[in-house]
C-alpha cells in the first residue's frame, strides 16, 4: 500500500485512515493495532478488497487492485484473501463440512474435490472428528477453527483476521494463536487486526494505528 486513505463524506466528514504505507513480505505474519475506531477495521476492509481507497495505490501479488473493476476484485478476493472475524458466521443448518465447502462454490470446483479439500482443511485444523456435527454444538475455540478452515480451504495467499480471539476464553483464544502460529511456519502470509496487545505480541511485525495514522511499533525477525 502506497499513500492509501479513506474518507467518509459525512457529515461529518471522517478521514478514516490516512496516508498509510504499508508492505506485507510473502510468508509475514503481521499484526495491526489500534483502539476502537482508530481505523483498523476500515484498513481491514481496504487490505480485503471490500472497500475501495480515497487515493493511493494497493499493489496485491503485484497487482494494482485499487484500479481494478468491482467483478475482477470479487474475483481477486475470492481467489486470494481469506478471512476470518471475531463473530464466526457459521450457517447454523449446514454441517461443519458444509461450512467449508460452501467457500469454494464460485471457484466452480468439482463437488467431489471440494469435500476432499474441506475434509483436508478440516483435519488441518484439527476437527477430522467434527466434519458431521451442527456448528451450535461445538465450543467458541472449535467454532473459530471451523472459520479458520473455511478461510484456508480456497488456498489464498493473504489470510485476514479481524479480533479473531475476541469471543473466546483464554484457553481457545491461546488454541487459535498457537494454529496461526504453525501457518505462518508453513508459509502464509497473516495480517492479524487486534486491540489486544498479547494477541500482537505473538506476530513477527507489529503496526499501531491511531486516528487513521499508522507507525511501527516492533519488529522481530526479518520484515520485507
Amino acid at each position: 500500500m502506497i499513500g492509501i486513505g479513506r474518507v467518509f463524506a459525512g457529515p461529518p466528514r471522517v478521514e478514516a485512515v490516512r496516508d498509510v504505507d504499508l508492505s506485507i513480505g510473502e510468508g509475514e505474519y503481521l499484526s495491526i493495532i489500534g483502539p476502537s475506531g482508530s481505523g483498523k477495521s476500515t484498513l481491514l476492509h481496504l487490505l480485503g478488497l471490500l472497500d475501495r481507497p480515497s487515493h493511493g495505490t494497493y499493489l496485491l501479488d503485484g497487482v494494482d487492485v485499487s484500479t481494478l473493476s468491482e467483478r475482477r476484485r470479487t474475483r481477486v478476493r475470492g481467489e486470494r484473501i481469506g478471512f476470518v472475524f471475531q463473530a464466526f458466521h457459521l450457517l447454523p443448518h449446514r454441517t461443519v463440512l458444509e461450512n467449508v465447502e460452501l467457500a469454494m462454490l464460485y471457484q466452480r470446483t468439482p463437488r467431489r474435490q471440494r469435500t476432499e479439500r474441506a475434509r483436508e482443511t478440516l483435519e488441518r485444523v484439527g476437527l477430522g472428528h467434527r466434519l458431521d456435527f451442527d456448528p451450535l454444538t461445538l465450543s467458541g475455540g472449535e467454532r473459530q477453527r471451523v472459520a479458520i478452515a473455511r478461510a484456508l480451504v480456497a488456498r489464498p495467499s493473504l489470510l485476514l483476521a479481524d479480533e479473531p480471539t475476541g469471543n473466546l476464553d483464554s484457553g481457545n483464544a491461546a488454541s487459535v494463536l498457537d494454529l496461526f502460529d504453525e501457518l505462518h511456519a508453513e508459509g502464509l502470509t497473516l495480517a492479524v487486526i487486534t486491540h489486544d496487545d498479547g494477541v500482537s505480541a505473538r506476530a513477527q511485525r507489529r503496526v499501531r494505528i491511531v486516528d487513521g495514522v499508522m507507525s511501527d511499533v516492533a519488529t522481530a525477525g526479518v520484515v520485507a
